[in-house]
Formats: C-alpha cells, sequence, structure tokens
C-alpha cells in the first residue's frame, strides 16, 4: 500500500479562479476524484483516520496520562484535606488508606483521561477550510498520491494566487 498521501489546498476569492486550476491539475494528470471544491454550499472536509493510523490510540494515552496526573493529585488534595480535619479513612492501615486514595484517583482520572482522548477533536485543517468557506471564500482541495503529484499542485497553486496550504495525513 502506498504510504505516501497529502492533501494540498489553495483559497480563492471567486469559483472562476479555482474552477480555473481545477482544469490546469486534471490537465497535469490528477484524476477528477482526487480533487475537491469547496464554497458556502458545501461542507467542510472532515477528518477521517486511517485503518493504519494510530492518532486515536495516541490521543487516548496522552489524555489518559494526564488523567492519571490530575486524578492523582486531586487524592493527594483530598487525602491532605482528610488529613487536616483530623478524619481518619481506615482506623486499621492509616498506611494503606491514603495509596488506596491515591491510587482510586489516578484510577478514574486515567479511565476519564482516555475517554476525553477517544473523543474527536476539533480544529486543524477542517476547521480552517471550514473558517475560509464561511469567509465566502472557495478552497481547492487535492489529494496527492505521489512526490510528482504533490509538486505539480503546489507550483499550479502557487502560480494561481500565492496562498496554498500543504497538509500531510499519513
Amino acid at each position: 500500500m502506498n504510504a505516501y498521501r497529502h492533501h494540498v489546498s489553495g483559497f480563492f476569492a471567486n469559483r472562476e479562479e479555482a474552477e480555473s486550476v481545477l482544469s490546469r491539475l486534471v490537465e497535469g494528470g490528477l484524476p477528477r476524484a482526487r480533487l475537491q471544491l469547496f464554497d458556502t454550499d458545501s461542507t467542510a472536509p472532515t477528518k477521517t483516520p486511517h485503518a493504519d493510523s494510530n492518532e486515536v490510540l495516541q490521543d487516548i494515552v496522552t489524555d489518559g496520562a494526564v488523567g492519571v496526573a490530575v486524578g492523582t493529585a486531586l487524592g493527594g488534595l483530598a487525602e491532605l484535606a482528610l488529613i487536616a480535619a483530623n478524619v481518619s479513612l481506615f482506623i486499621a492501615s492509616p498506611l494503606i488508606a491514603p495509596l488506596v486514595l491515591l491510587g482510586w484517583g489516578a484510577g478514574l482520572g486515567g479511565f476519564l483521561g482516555a475517554v476525553a482522548g477517544a473523543g474527536s477533536k476539533e480544529g486543524g485543517f477542517s476547521a480552517l477550510v471550514t473558517d475560509a468557506i464561511s469567509s465566502g471564500q472557495v478552497v481547492l482541495v487535492a489529494e496527492t498520491i505521489t512526490a510528482q503529484e504533490t509538486t505539480l499542485t503546489k507550483e499550479v497553486m502557487q502560480v494561481s494566487v500565492n496562498n496554498f496550504r500543504d497538509v500531510s495525513v499519513a
């Protein structure tokens, strides 16, 4: 499977300019199926993770680790508050009880952090395109699968608008 995959986008003031660039890219050899025009009448692209992508896993691990740290800190603060109030959790094991409280805080924080990491993330390329089309611009997005296609697309868009954006999705 080809691992090289890019999205190159150009932002245009009107649809005619974007369609002109689109036709030049088709003439240059890019399939029409990998070129998309977005304007006020269309919806912005959404990023879908690939089957071999680890983005969701990385978000879960990162947010889970942050959740563990926050949960442990909150458990420690709760234990300090209980000690300051002269409240003992377990009379029989005053050394084990604080560790149990810290463990519960870390476990709950890790779980909630992992759940937050698995949720959808806003922003990035989709937000950029949404902002552009909401302000009346037309966005041409070209999906390229070779370095030659990327170079051709960059050159055509750069000559056309001098305002292109290259986003790696792999």
